[in-house]
């Protein structure tokens, strides 16, 4: 039986916590088995509607591997000469790919360019004998969407670590009122929780220096 592997991200964009990767490996005659529990983009779902699933894909699934990338991580692929962030999600991805090597993978695309994208990736796998599909969107395959679900799940369970440990941080996105707060207050208290290669953690800190210059 013909096996087949999605793989999708959580957390890429937040300032807080880390970003969190996803395969998860069927059969490829269980897509439908996805479908009818309803996989979907998890964006679509509600946190309660993610976390029941979650259950169900991991029985539905062959297996399942979830890589949680610590802000420390995402920094130093970022300021490096040899990665950014769509580069290491290309390694994360051969990294899945190669442990399960299956028959066909569907990987979303985290670049605008998806032919370079793919060139990356194909030179870093290991395992070739499988058919490798890399697309935008592609939680649209019921296998992709699972994995989307699982990488949400597991982000949101280290977001509530960071709240239960250091207190409410909220989603962890810029653009969040409650995280703008938390960054401002804390930027410098616990920095193996923030991003410190964000424009708004690097804008925080010019702030606090430029405040700190005027008082001196």
């Amino acid at each position: 039986m013909p096996t087949l592997l999605g793989i999708e991200e959580a957390g890429r964009g937040p300032v807080i916590g880390p970003m969190v990767m996803a395969g998860v490996l069927i059969e490829e005659s269980d897509s439908e088995k996805l479908k009818a529990i309803g996989a979907k983009d998890s964006k679509m779902l509600s946190a309660k509607q993610r976390e029941e699933l979650f259950k169900k894909i991991v029985k539905i699934a062959k297996s399942y591997k979830l890589i949680i990338i610590p802000p420390s991580e995402i920094d130093a692929a970022l300021e490096s000469r040899e990665l950014n962030l769509n580069w290491l999600e290309a390694h994360k991805s051969a990294e899945i790919t190669n442990e399960f090597k299956p028959d066909k993978v569907i990987i979303d695309s985290p670049s605008n360019n998806v032919k370079s994208y793919k060139k990356y990736l194909l030179n870093l796998l290991e395992w070739k004998n499988c058919e490798i599909a890399v697309e935008h969107k592609a939680e649209k395959y019921p296998v992709v969407a699972a994995a989307s679900i699982l990488a949400k799940v597991t982000r949101d369970k280290e977001i509530e670590k960071i709240k239960v440990k250091y207190g409410n941080c909220g989603p962890g996105y810029p653009s969040n009122e409650i995280t703008q707060r938390f960054l401002k207050e804390n930027w410098n208290k616990y920095p193996e929780i923030f991003r410190h290669s964000w424009e708004s953690y690097k804008r925080v800190v010019r702030a606090k220096n430029q405040k700190s210059l005027e008082e001196f």
